[in-house]
């Protein structure tokens, strides 16, 4: 099973920034896979990482994703594990909603990739999160 963990922990200032600034109540996510083990890019870890979390609930929601492919989950963890956070990417497609693909993954773009959506860098916490549930229904 797979599954799209959205964090709405306090955490800290950037993550504040972030739900400010997208409007919601997400300010990061991780694909789970084998329960204990989130995949993301993290501005904490340095970028693309495999990490075994203690998953909150209050902390965290969580989204199943019975469609997803946790083949596809590892085989981009493998192709960019180690691949630094996407500054340049998150103030670009994010902030200042302008065209670029920077090398570096931010979170939501690694996850969105990760889960087959196009176009990945797109994508926000809680707009993957919107993505996921819509995909779920149809």
């Amino acid at each position: 099973m797979v599954q799209l963990a959205l964090y709405k922990g306090r955490g800290s200032l950037g993550n504040a920034l972030i739900r400010w600034w997208t409007k919601s109540e997400y300010s990061h996510c991780e694909v789970v896979a084998l329960s204990q083990y989130g995949y993301s890019s993290s501005i904490r870890d340095g970028g693309v990482r495999m990490k075994r979390i203690d998953w909150n609930p209050e902390h965290w929601d969580f989204i199943e994703l019975p469609w997803a492919d946790i083949g596809c989950v590892t085989e981009l963890y493998v192709k960019t594990a180690g691949e630094p956070y996407g500054y340049w990417d998150l103030l670009t497609r994010q902030i200042f909603n302008r065209p670029g693909d920077a090398p570096g993954w931010f979170c939501s773009e690694w996850c969105a990739a990760a889960l087959g959506f196009a176009s990945p860098q797109i994508y926000s916490p809680a707009l993957l999160a919107q993505a996921c549930r819509m995909r779920n229904a149809e």
